[in-house]
């Protein structure tokens, strides 16, 4: 298949230290870029970009199979335990301006399914993301509630777990137009649950009419 017919689809991660941010990252690249593990402090310093290798099976356009090409943008996560916000939000505009010329297809917000949502934490979240992305932010988000593997233990499916959350998870949710996705951290180097994910997030990119999201870094 000709490299023109490929398509390719940026995509940037954000989320608190310890979400799963980075793994979460891995899970859609199907390969281990972005460092993750346990740790006390926050892991990420530097944005970081990683691409997979030509995907099929995913996307057919004019009848015809289209190879599918995943960028993703890694960031330091927010609260950073070394990083100011203003820091972490200069570190990510200058990567997405250098690394995602075209436009940003969709940023990833991270959450822990297993853990719940303080309204504090959500306003600091959502605030840092509207400062960094502008005023058309919630166009552009997608929630991915990490960790679904212990809610499932839990006896939660996606639908009870959505009946049970708090009002702050259904408020952010709302207000990004139920553009989420669980991800079980358990399956995350099964071959079918990144299709089954990847093909969610290219049914959000459609129904955005394919709309590209341009950062500017201003600073010198």
């Amino acid at each position: 298949m000709a490299e023109t017919s490929d398509m390719t689809i940026n995509l940037l991660m954000l989320g608190r230290t310890q979400t799963g941010k980075s793994a979460a990252g891995n899970t859609l690249l199907g390969s281990y870029d972005f460092k993750s593990h346990l740790s006390p402090s926050s892991v990420t310093t530097c944005c970081s970009l990683g691409r997979s290798s030509r995907i099929l099976g995913i996307i057919r356009r004019n009848g015809c199979e289209v190879a599918l090409r995943v960028q993703i943008l890694d960031t330091p996560s927010y609260p950073h335990s070394s990083l100011s916000k203003e820091q972490v939000q200069d570190e990510v505009r200058r990567a997405v301006a250098q690394q995602f010329r075209e436009g940003l297809h969709l940023a990833l917000l991270v959450l822990r399914a297993d853990l719940p949502l303080c309204p504090d934490d959500n306003d600091q979240t959502t605030q840092f993301i509207q400062e960094l992305l502008g005023p058309t932010w919630k166009d552009f988000t997608v929630v991915v509630l990490t960790h679904g593997d212990k809610a499932e233990e839990a006896g939660f499916s996606d639908d009870t777990y959505l009946h049970s959350a708090s009002s702050t998870v259904l408020s952010l949710l709302s207000s990004v137009q139920l553009k989420y996705i669980f991800l079980d951290n358990q399956k995350s180097i099964i071959k079918e649950e990144r299709a089954t994910i990847l093909r969610k997030l290219l049914d959000f990119i459609r129904k955005n009419d394919y709309q590209r999201l341009l950062l500017k870094h201003t600073k010198g």
